[in-house]
């Protein structure tokens, strides 16, 4: 099998791109497999770290923020799910896209995987053309939803900085007992709290997960969860609200 640089090849393996290739996280505890589907990962363009179980693939996960985790379900010490599972419950790698690989082909264990919150599922044997087919697939499908979850969040964000402007002038200019001096008795996990300063600050979705370095999917799970403590159904509703509380700086 033939080398090609991965960095600069494109998805469709043709002319050069600028955008940088795609990092993908490879656990499995078969030495022979992770080879063999590393270097063709590799001549394929994709930039490929391994792992040999669950436990080393978390750790090396948290390190290389991968855009996608490729993972056996039977392995030692930590399995696929157990894998799996960290990674949904951690604020910067709860959205990151994962692939089953297994020997597992039944129904119900595709359906275990999916209710466990997995992307896509392919049992071994595989074909390795399909396996980049798939790759290619989810990680498009995850760069979409980023990206138009972008674009929304950009769409208003000048008619929401103006709003914040004219809700702090109009607390700073109103009677003394239009505001409360008294904060409610919230309770915010430390994340919430960061996330309801940068959203006071009039910064969108893309612009919190980008300072908190975790992903937007998490970001809006998090504004979500605040406009059910507070009371509140939208970003303006939520800012006037915190101000008026002083919740935020």
């Amino acid at each position: 099998m033939t080398s090609t640089p991965p960095v600069d090849a494109d998805a469709s393996g043709g002319e050069a791109s600028s955008q940088p290739a795609p990092r993908l996280l490879l656990v499995d505890d078969e030495p022979g497999l992770r080879t063999a589907v590393k270097a063709y990962l590799e001549d394929e363009g994709f930039q490929v770290t391994t792992a040999v179980d669950g436990l080393d693939g978390w750790e090396k996960a948290q390190q290389l923020m991968p855009d996608l985790v490729i993972s056996d379900v039977m392995m030692p010490r930590c399995d696929g799910y157990g894998l799996l599972e960290k990674m949904r419950s951690d604020e910067r790698l709860g959205g990151t896209p994962v692939i089953f690989l297994t020997a597992k082909g039944m129904t119900a264990d595709r359906t275990q995987g999916y209710l466990a919150g997995v992307d896509d599922y392919i049992p071994k044997p595989f074909d390795p053309d399909e396996l980049v087919a798939r790759v290619r697939n989810v990680v498009r499908r995850q760069d979409r939803l980023l990206t138009e979850a972008a674009r929304f969040a950009d769409a208003d964000v000048g008619q929401m900085a103006r709003q914040i402007n004219e809700i702090r002038s109009m607390l700073s200019g109103a009677p003394d007992g239009s505001t409360s001096p008294e904060t409610p008795k919230l309770s915010f996990t430390p994340r919430e709290a960061s996330v309801l300063q940068l959203v006071a600050e009039g910064l969108m979705n893309k612009e919190i997960a980008r300072q908190l370095e975790t992903s937007i999917r998490n970001v809006e799970k998090y504004v979500s969860r605040l406009f059910i403590k507070t009371g509140t159904s939208s970003r303006t509703e939520l800012v006037r609200f915190a101000l008026q509380h002083h919740l935020v700086d």
